[in-house]
């Protein structure tokens, strides 16, 4: 395509008629016919790769009016990352004719796989994108971002339409949003879920935060979209400030749970194996069985049975598929059963709401102790390190603090900054031995939760040039040690 007939289509002004073969954020993945963006980030600054973008082949630069361009068109824009992504858009084409996005601190990925899920099971060919990476139709899954660049993002939508997807659901994070990440596609709904501390160490402080997530309803999604809003028995502040947000854009709202006017929640019974539910929609009442248990797996499930509606299935299908819903992987996944017959979950929890939600989430389902094992990352908001500690020691009777992924930052320190609000737990650094003591102390009435990891496959050590990535999955640890103390090995 064209680089004149490319800018024309977005609204930008730029001079030549160069044939553009390609996008890229990495100089390193410019080829001859690239456009090339060049943004000023945290820790680098995509100018200074500028000339060796060019060199590579690059035909145009997209940057603000100050940067330098030499041989190559420039595009110069004040805000040069939006400029980019709308270039982008207009090049990857086509993409699915039905995406919603979904935004929040916790359940992002809960709801855009569960929507994933209601759309496959009603005859949709259905894709996911987010912290799990790219989930297909075929049940496939290639790890990622939360939100990807631009570039990928984009040039995954367009591979999946090419493959016959006709439905996606992403994950919108904070970074992403204010990143320009997820822009130029037409977004029919949007989903928000909760909103609680997270990412401070990015954002200067909570209403940053919450404008961040913002744009998603401000901008993003098209002007005739609809928001669909989680209201708990308890509406949050910020979630009637989301309504404000969608109604002051002119899109339409759906409100879903205790305080929902669209899908309301009137009851719900804890079983053995999840929940049953009662909802009010359409003027009708169903109560059928949820196979998940947790509170906020009811939330999630009703945003994604909202997002769902939205784009037009059919009410019967889409409440008798959130009644088979699977678990999502790393979300109070069931990780293994303990010599003792204790069960051992694994979730991703990492902020101190994400943690009292999930130990509130297993609490019905224990009649012994509740066992929390947990740490917090390294390089990252300091803030909620202790305000976890405080939650976990709150909620469970037993408390173990260990690593999680350490990063740049002396382990010690960052269990010690935990310990602040759980003075009473048991501190075990190795995170293995964390997960093995739990398992071995854990009787036949006790629940173990390995909390903050979730699906991830590795550990964090160090950052920069000296970062490693160790092999480390909260899930397969948990059903080795289980092994090792049926075995009675040390």
């Amino acid at each position: 395509m064209k680089l004149a007939k490319l800018c024309d289509e977005a609204g930008l002004a730029c001079a030549g008629d160069a044939l553009v073969t390609g996008f890229a954020i990495d100089n390193r993945k410019v080829a001859p016919g690239t456009v090339f963006g060049a943004f000023q980030g945290l820790q680098v600054n995509g100018e200074d790769f500028i000339p060796a973008a060019i060199e590579a082949g690059a035909v145009a630069v997209v940057a603000r009016p100050e940067a330098r361009v030499d041989g190559a068109i420039h595009i110069a824009d004040a805000m040069p990352r939006r400029a980019f992504a709308k270039l982008a858009a207009r090049f990857f084409t086509p993409v699915p004719d039905h995406i919603v996005a979904v935004t929040g601190t916790n359940g992002k990925t809960s709801t855009v796989e569960m929507t994933r899920q209601i759309w496959r099971m009603a005859g949709h060919r259905a894709a996911s994108i987010g912290t799990l990476g790219v989930t297909t139709p075929d049940e496939s899954v290639s790890t990622g971002l939360t939100t990807p660049d631009i570039v990928t993002f984009l040039s995954n939508l367009s591979g999946l339409a090419r493959e016959g997807v006709t439905h996606v659901a992403y994950e919108a994070s904070s970074h992403g949003l204010a990143q320009f990440r997820n822009e130029g596609v037409p977004v029919m709904a949007a989903g928000f879920t909760n909103f609680s501390r997270d990412h401070l160490d990015y954002h200067a402080d909570m209403e940053d935060y919450f404008a961040a997530k913002m744009r998603l309803f401000d901008e993003v999604i098209s002007p005739d979209a609809t928001a669909v809003v989680w209201m708990g028995a308890e509406a949050s502040e910020w979630n009637a400030r989301v309504v404000d947000h969608a109604q002051q854009r002119g899109l339409k709202v759906m409100t879903v749970g205790e305080a929902g006017e669209t899908i309301r929640l009137t009851g719900r019974e804890p079983t053995q194996l999840g929940q049953s539910l009662t909802i009010e929609h359409d003027g009708t009442s169903r109560t059928f069985n949820l196979p998940l248990i947790g509170a906020y797996q009811v939330s999630n499930a009703l945003t994604a049975a909202g997002l769902a509606l939205t784009t037009g299935i059919d009410a019967g299908q889409v409440w008798d598929a959130v009644a088979r819903l699977q678990p999502v992987r790393g979300r109070l996944e069931r990780a293994a059963i303990a010599p003792s017959d204790a069960p051992v979950y694994v979730d991703y929890a990492h902020t101190p709401d994400a943690l009292e939600a999930a130990i509130a989430a297993l609490r019905p389902h224990v009649s012994g102790r509740l066992i929390t094992v947990f740490g917090a990352g390294g390089d990252r908001d300091h803030g909620k390190r202790a305000p976890m500690g405080a939650a976990a020691a709150k909620a469970s009777d037993l408390v173990i603090v260990t690593d999680d992924n350490p990063r740049g930052e002396d382990p010690a320190d960052i269990r010690r900054q935990v310990l602040e609000g759980a003075p009473q737990a048991r501190e075990i650094g190795g995170r293995r031995e964390a997960i093995h003591a739990a398992i071995a102390e854990a009787g036949a009435q006790d629940i173990v939760l390995i909390a903050g990891k979730g699906h991830e496959t590795g550990q964090i050590i160090g950052s920069g040039e000296n970062m490693r990535v160790l092999p480390f999955d909260d899930v397969e640890v948990a059903r080795e040690c289980v092994g090792e103390i049926a075995r009675g090995d040390a």
